[in-house]
């Protein structure tokens, strides 16, 4: 409110110059793409996201066959997370199907259709699983995770994909044709029970990953790893990798694994299918998606208001209290916003454009912890000493 009309008596305005809130969106938010045929087509239309807020009930519709209705299962096995399933069209064969969910980006089906989430739904897809359908031979890339990175992205998301798990050499080679900071590969099935056959049957990992994700977000914060934590729902793997050199060799090379120290399965591998090595730890990637959103998105409320001192100290101390608030948490090891007046001449702020600067740094996973042992025989002083303290 202005004040500057003429006025006889007193007057009040709440005065809009304070700090925004720097708020993250949700991360725990899982999208599922893939098949069923049997589904209720008016409740799960072909290339439409469809989402459920944790209720597994909402998905009875989906039907037996097809590959959507195990993903669901996979997910909700490890928590009931808000769940996003995209129902492509089951193909004459294989590779019809592939290029249903590779679909069209003007039309946006197939893998595009997760663009059409947040404003359909509100919410963004943040972990994304296509399982049977992203794994691959190692020698030509598979065509579905190569039409995903793109829409990874643009969404700020990662994907969990499915290796050959035929042998390691051939998953480390699978890997090599990906180069994705948000593709995040496991190379095992899982094996899970059939009510229907009464036995055991492996199935992709990929979806019972994203759920591990989404457990991890929940429980522990989006900057906790997945790596080292249980998988739920399962009685083995469909090919042993032993700790050690074995998973060491498929971790070192970007290819996540299920191993078994004694006590259940988890999940081994912190690492994303990339050659940056200041990005290759997947919740450090993820860590700083979700603060430069929520920044970008705080920020909305500066814009278009005039230059001030106010308005810019505003913008800095809002960012710097969020920083504060994220160190808090564990978030980030710390954070700054600042002006730096070298990017900030005056003809850049007579044009409306003004330069903040902000540096954070999110927790790597320590993912090599190292002992170096030493004898003492000094040791031997004590055993003595206390021999000739108990014989006088």
């Amino acid at each position: 409110m202005s004040f500057l009309n003429f006025h006889h008596g007193t007057r009040l305005a709440e005065s809009n110059e304070t700090p925004v809130l720097v708020n993250i969106a949700p991360t725990a938010v899982v999208a599922l793409l893939g098949t069923a045929p049997a589904a209720d087509a008016a409740k799960f239309p072909l290339n439409t996201p469809v989402l459920s807020n944790g209720n597994p009930a909402d998905f009875a519709d989906l039907g037996d066959t097809g590959t959507l209705k195990d993903a669901v299962d996979d997910v909700f096995d490890q928590i009931n997370p808000r769940t996003i399933v995209i129902r492509v069209e089951e193909g004459a064969d294989a590779a019809a199907t592939m290029s249903n969910l590779v679909g069209d980006v003007t039309a946006q089906t197939g893998v595009h259709a997760l663009l059409k989430a947040e404003a359909m739904l509100g919410i963004k897809p943040r972990l994304i699983a296509i399982p049977g359908f992203t794994s691959g031979d190692g020698v030509t890339a598979n065509p579905v995770v190569a039409e995903l990175i793109g829409v990874l992205d643009k969404l700020k998301a990662v994907a969990f994909v499915d290796g050959p798990d035929t042998t390691d050499v051939t998953a480390v080679a699978y890997r090599q044709l990906i180069n994705s900071q948000r593709v995040h590969i496991v190379d095992q099935k899982v094996l899970v029970w059939d009510t229907d056959t009464s036995d055991y049957v492996s199935r992709p990992a990929s979806a019972r990953f994203a759920g591990v994700q989404a457990r991890v977000d929940t429980e522990l914060g989006f900057w906790h790893s997945l790596s080292n934590k249980p998988i739920n729902g399962i009685g083995g793997v469909s090919r042993a990798v032993s700790y050690g050199l074995q998973s060491d060799y498929l971790n070192e090379n970007h290819v996540s694994a299920i191993v078994n120290h004694g006590s259940g399965f988890v999940t081994w591998g912190n690492r994303s299918a990339t050659d940056d090595d200041l990005w290759v730890f997947t919740p450090v990637r993820r860590t700083a998606d979700f603060i430069n959103e929520a920044l970008l998105e705080a920020y909305l409320e500066f814009v278009d208001k005039p230059f001030s001192a106010a308005n810019v100290k505003l913008m800095v101390e809002s960012g710097n209290a969020a920083m504060r608030n994220f160190k808090a948490f564990g978030a980030i090891l710390g954070g700054r916003v600042w002006i730096d007046q070298a990017l900030n001449d005056p003809t850049q702020l007579a044009g409306g454009k003004i330069t903040l600067s902000v540096d954070f740094e999110p927790p790597a996973p320590m993912e090599d912890i190292r002992f170096l042992a030493h004898r003492n025989i000094n040791y031997y002083l004590e055993v003595t000493k206390d021999a000739l303290s108990a014989a006088s």
